[in-house]
């Protein structure tokens, strides 16, 4: 009777430590569920909120383009171009001067200044710019050949560009700015009835 006494007994205490440590992990299986699934949605929003404010700071407001360019006739008969813009410092531009009779240009490329100022030229053939009409042409060359600092204002494509001075490459390249002026030298187109800006001759 002894024996069997204690093969019970030894059977007792086997039975409790197996309840005990069963309870046990399940507790702890439980637990670790509810730490994980708080842990993982309180980073979630915190990735959705951070994501929503990145894409908030880094939002480019378009750039309303103005431009503005006069004109000088010096003695050789020859045009010096002086402007204005709010396009960004080293923006590369390129400034022409077209006969309107022969459709003859003169190019010179140059960049927006410190203080938004540019200037061109002389343009014009040696023997200089004979009397008839005339038109300036002051273009924002494509973003893809522009410094990177302009490219981040104006955006890859000049999405950010905005105005009515905008309008699309030639190239298909995105957009541009486009700005133009029409303007007569000598006495004799004076006769015009157009609303044209007239250079006269400077005095040798």
């Amino acid at each position: 009777m002894a024996v069997i006494k204690m093969q019970w007994l030894v059977i007792g205490v086997v039975l409790t430590l197996l309840a005990g440590c069963g309870g046990s992990g399940d507790e702890e299986q439980a637990t670790l569920g509810r730490d994980y699934t708080t842990t993982r949605s309180a980073d979630e929003g915190s990735d959705t909120s951070s994501g929503s404010e990145g894409q908030a700071s880094t939002a480019t407001q378009p750039l309303e383009v103005t431009v503005e360019a006069s004109m000088e006739l010096r003695s050789d008969r020859r045009i010096i171009v002086v402007g204005q813009t709010n396009l960004p410092v080293s923006s590369n531009i390129s400034v022409m001067v077209e006969r309107e009779l022969s459709s003859v240009r003169w190019r010179e490329r140059t960049q927006v200044g410190e203080d938004g100022r540019f200037q061109v030229g002389p343009l014009g053939p040696g023997s200089g710019l004979p009397d008839g009409g005339y038109r300036i042409r002051v273009e924002l060359m494509e973003s893809s050949i522009q410094p990177e600092n302009v490219r981040q204002r104006i955006g890859l494509q000049g999405e950010n560009l905005a105005g009515d001075l905008v309008e699309q490459s030639r190239h298909g390249l995105g957009q541009v700015i486009n700005y133009s002026r029409r303007f007569m030298i000598g006495a004799e187109p004076r006769r015009t009835q157009d609303q044209v800006e007239v250079l006269a001759v400077p005095d040798t």
